[in-house]
């Protein structure tokens, strides 16, 4: 019997040691629900022994059901026939088993047939299905969009769409991208134009939606004339009609169960979700934030199956008359691979507990206006580090998953390369992941500032005040030298106070802080395993030189790249003739 999460001991491990109580406790308020619903906790070791049933669950169907059907799903793919779009028959089998499981309506409260589990488990869930099958992910973590309806929608909304999420009558996707709009939303140009009967109608195309085919959509649409940028959007909730048109799906590199969609939306009706003018700047900037930690989630999944592939592949494959397990290249990679895993993990749940703290205080003060000061202080605080977290988690961990299944293939040599292991399927979906819901270069974007204004100090400021670091002082110590490190070279950047060698040292700025937070959380874990220990001074032994490499480039003051750079791309005849013109 395979099941990915009780096999899994670093999963394990987090839970074990997670401190869920404040996030409990906004989730459930005072355990009242008890009384209404059976299932219902009623303290704090009640909640977290039913997370760890749904998981075990989770965990169950994604070994037992999902695993097996993932490679004839990538064969079969998702299919385009006559405008409609036929998921591959392994795909419709686990929808309908997690359906059965009541699994679709994960973070919504029980009032809409939720089983109100906080993010922080819900990334659990997307992270072992994303092991069993990419694909599916893609599908099973679009209920977000359910989540999205319940946070900014009107309860009229809530009562009409959310039970359809739970239930699993409907699927979702976010209707964001278009063709001259990628990366870029503010220049969404699909029109939201509302007529005299007050209904809101959209116009125009939409590129890119993973899982455009289901029956409700979130869209990004340009709602005010006149008004360019992100204030002319607005979010909308479409149910689709006979009005949206799947004009093709892409035939894509990787992820093939995961139908990705252009749609025509001709005079749709839709409705607004919250107010206008906040489709882009509030509700989109949220649903964003879900996003990145999803996709973190799938990359840290393919990257565990590439990893046990490896694994079990170099125990196995015998040269030169030893398991390839055993030699130095071989056991270093996979060491690397482990480390790195697991690294990704412990940022990716500090970065959903973070998310779960900030919608919790959200919602506390939500309830009561007239809360204390703190709330709202609190509030701010998460938000900054929210906006901070959930790109550096979606970096590092799509990064690292495409190293891990780039190191995957090569351990299995000439037989990776080929259809019939498994490696190689990985090898294809993982890389997406940098690429979807903003890529690596946009994640860097969006964290440059909390880098820059010193967010990064404040969340290791927190950790080194709620943690006693002397049980594993030789690693802590090391910790806070890429703290100094990453310090001295923000410093070095904001005198100098030149925006242009600021955006070009943004990635290196943001990759050391990525290893000073990775090297804090990895000491936390420390303090409550001896192998963690080794965990902590493995990773944090290669971070400090890489680290004061990075350093020492951005102190050099080497402004070769930026001045020389038109230069050195321009072919060598162009530059020949300049020389001859001359």
């Amino acid at each position: 019997m395979s099941n990915f999460y009780r096999d899994n001991d670093d999963i394990l491990f987090h839970i074990k040691h997670s401190d869920l109580s404040r996030i409990i406790q906004f989730k459930e308020g005072d355990f009242s629900e008890k009384a209404l619903y059976p299932h219902a906790p009623e303290d704090v070791e009640d909640a977290m022994d039913n997370y760890d049933k749904v998981l075990d669950i989770v965990g169950e169907i994604a070994g037992e059901f999902v695993a097996p059907r993932a490679p004839d799903v990538d064969r079969e793919e998702a299919q385009w026939v006559n405008g409609e779009v036929h998921y591959a028959k392994g795909t419709m089998e686990s929808i309908e088993r997690l359906k059965r499981a009541d699994l679709m309506g994960f973070t919504l409260p029980r009032k809409y047939d939720g089983i109100n589990m906080p993010k922080t488990v819900y990334t659990i869930a997307i992270e072992i299905i994303s092991r069993a099958d990419a694909s599916l992910m893609t599908i099973f973590g679009l209920q977000a969009i359910g989540d999205t309806i319940y946070r900014f929608g009107s309860e009229d909304q809530r009562q009409r769409y959310l039970p359809l999420f739970s239930n699993g009558q409907v699927l979702g996707s976010m209707a964001l991208t278009e063709p001259d709009a990628g990366s870029d939303l503010q220049a969404v140009m699909l029109a939201a134009r509302q007529k005299s009967d007050g209904k809101w109608y959209l116009n125009g195309v939409k590129r890119f939606i993973t899982n455009g085919c289901a029956d409700i959509s979130l869209v990004l649409a340009r709602s005010e004339e006149g008004i360019s940028g992100s204030r002319g959007l607005s979010l909308f909730i479409y149910r689709r009609d006979k009005n949206m048109r799947i004009r093709r799906i892409e035939h894509k590199l990787g992820i093939h169960g995961s139908p990705t969609c252009e749609l025509q939306f001709n005079d749709a009706p839709a409705e607004l979700l919250g107010e206008r003018k906040l489709g882009l700047i509030k509700y989109t900037s949220s649903l964003m934030n879900g996003a990145r930690i999803a996709v973190a989630a799938q990359a840290i999944g393919i990257a565990e199956a590439s990893y046990r592939e490896a694994d079990s592949y170099a125990k196995h494959r015998i040269q030169f008359k030893k398991p390839i397990r055993q030699i130095t290249a071989i056991w270093e990679m996979l060491t690397n691979m482990k480390v790195a895993i697991e690294a990704g993990r412990t940022l990716l749940y500090e970065t959903s507990r973070i998310v779960d703290l900030k919608e919790g205080f959200e919602e506390a003060i939500a309830r009561r206006p007239d809360q204390n000061v703190d709330l709202q202080e609190n509030l701010q605080r998460y938000t900054r580090y929210a906006a901070l977290f959930t790109p550096l988690v979606k970096l590092y961990a799509t990064e690292m998953g495409n190293k891990v299944c780039y190191d995957a293939l090569q351990i299995h040599g000439g037989t990776g390369y080929m259809k019939e292991f498994n490696v190689e399927r990985h090898f294809r979906d993982i890389r997406v992941t940098n690429i979807y819901e903003g890529t690596s270069q946009l994640q860097v974007a969006a964290a440059i500032g909390g880098i820059i204004t010193g967010v990064v100090f404040a969340r290791l400021g927190d950790y080194e005040n709620s943690y006693d670091f002397s049980p594993v002082a030789e690693q802590f110590e090391k910790a806070q030298v890429l703290r100094t490190h990453l310090e001295t070279a923000v410093s070095h950047v904001k005198e100098r106070g030149d925006k242009m060698y600021q955006e070009y040292h943004a990635r290196r700025l943001v990759e050391m802080g990525v290893d000073a937070v990775l090297s804090y959380l990895l000491c936390v874990d420390a303090l409550y395993s001896e192998r963690k220990k080794k965990v902590a001074q493995f990773f944090i032994s290669q971070a400090l030189p890489r680290c004061k490499a990075i350093l020492d480039c951005i102190l050099s003051d080497d402004k070769s790249t930026i001045q020389f750079h038109r230069e050195v791309l321009k072919p060598e005849r162009d530059l020949s003739i300049c020389r001859g013109s001359s």
